[in-house]
């Protein structure tokens, strides 16, 4: 058997392994979950009323508040969903799994693959899910076309994948699992500071580059653009930009971190 065809079979029993795993234990993806969804209800229902005026020049409803958040909340889904990564790959590395799957005739790279793979499937999974639930309270894309929904589905998994790659570095880099949850607390702390939940033209001078000068406000407007049907102007560009810087680094690191440990 080849290189190529001994790391596909490697990468695909490692992913069904994590997928398994995370389908028999759906607690902690769920309470991942928790975090968006409370999000996405607590800024339409108690705050939508107060921050729909700081959209639209101040003449918008709670109607056009939900279109306008929820492509933040499902990025931030993705944020939020890719935190288990990091915690199952340190995990692993605790446990002495990966220890063992190092003494065995595997593919090196398909143990981090698979939970990279993994991660990104539970993050689409999650992101249909709160998309459900945007829905139920009132979300419409009436405006976007087959090719701009397929743009949104491609956007949202190299999204996914990027942030996978970071966050399986943090778990390997991290010495237990609680210290891997908290270095990657800034996927899910990131969206809040960017154009998630107002735009970042409202916010104060000092505070505008914070927002504009992240990976989550170009996609999110990337993602709000090809939902609505709104401009997105040089998003797009930046946010494919900042998927491919973010992909090679989380490699890299993941690697690097992956190779040392084994030595």
């Amino acid at each position: 058997m080849n290189t190529l065809a001994l790391a596909v079979r490697d990468s695909s029993t490692m992913l069904r392994r994590n997928l398994l795993h995370a389908w028999r234990y759906p607690s902690a993806t769920l309470n991942l979950l928790l975090t968006p969804i409370m999000m996405l209800l607590l800024f339409v229902y108690i705050f939508g009323d107060v921050m729909s005026t700081g959209i639209g020049g101040g003449g918008a409803d709670r109607s056009d508040y939900i279109a306008y958040i929820v492509p933040g909340i499902l990025l931030m889904t993705v944020g939020s969903t890719v935190i288990g990564a990091a915690v199952y790959v340190s995990m692993d590395m605790n446990e002495g799994l990966i220890a063992r799957f190092r003494t065995m005739a595997v593919y090196r790279g398909s143990v981090i693959v698979g939970h990279v793979l993994g991660s990104v499937i539970q993050s689409i999974a999650s992101v249909v899910l709160v998309g459900a639930v945007a829905v139920a309270i009132g979300f419409r894309s009436t405006d976007a076309t087959l090719l701009e929904w397929l743009a949104a589905f491609a956007l949202v998994a190299l999204f996914a994948l990027a942030l996978t790659w970071i966050a399986v570095g943090m778990g390997l880099a991290s010495p237990n699992p609680e210290a891997a949850s908290n270095m990657a607390m800034p996927l899910i702390l990131l969206p809040l500071i960017s154009s998630a939940f107002i735009p970042a033209d409202t916010m104060p001078g000092w505070f505008r580059p914070i927002a504009e000068y992240q990976p989550f406000t170009p996609a999110i407007e990337t993602l709000r653009g090809l939902l609505l049907g709104t401009g997105i102007g040089n998003n797009g560009w930046i946010a494919l930009a900042w998927c491919a810087g973010l992909t090679a680094l989380g490699y890299r690191w993941s690697t690097a971190q992956f190779n040392r440990d084994s030595k």
